[in-house]
């Protein structure tokens, strides 16, 4: 079983890697926070959506992490997801914030 956490390097070098199409980048902030800052590649659903639409629109089976502005609402989602039976469900430790510190100082920090 993979970690409930992923750090900005581990996540820059998985979506780097043969891997990416099998990872779910999973943004789970609001509509202009996602306009503001976000990882290229992502899915934007906020967290209030993901009850009514991770059934419908993810695959258990597939690896998916979950982002938001520091990691908070993330790991709520990605232990949510996890008891739903999303095994590989994991959340950016950090969130945007960290991934534009310390891997795309391109991404906006807000």
């Amino acid at each position: 079983m993979v970690d409930y956490e992923i750090t900005p390097s581990q996540l820059s070098s998985l979506i780097s890697s043969p891997e990416r199409e099998q990872v779910v980048l999973l943004d789970v902030r609001e509509p202009a926070e996602y306009a503001v800052a976000r990882i290229d590649g992502s899915i934007l659903m906020p967290m209030g959506d993901v009850p009514g639409r991770a059934n419908q629109e993810l695959d258990p089976e597939t690896r998916i992490v979950a982002i938001c502005h520091h990691g908070v609402r993330s790991m709520n989602v990605a232990v949510w997801l996890r008891n739903q039976g999303f095994e590989q469900a994991q959340s950016l430790r950090g969130g945007i914030d960290a991934w534009s510190a310390l891997v795309d100082p391109t991404v906006a920090r807000y």
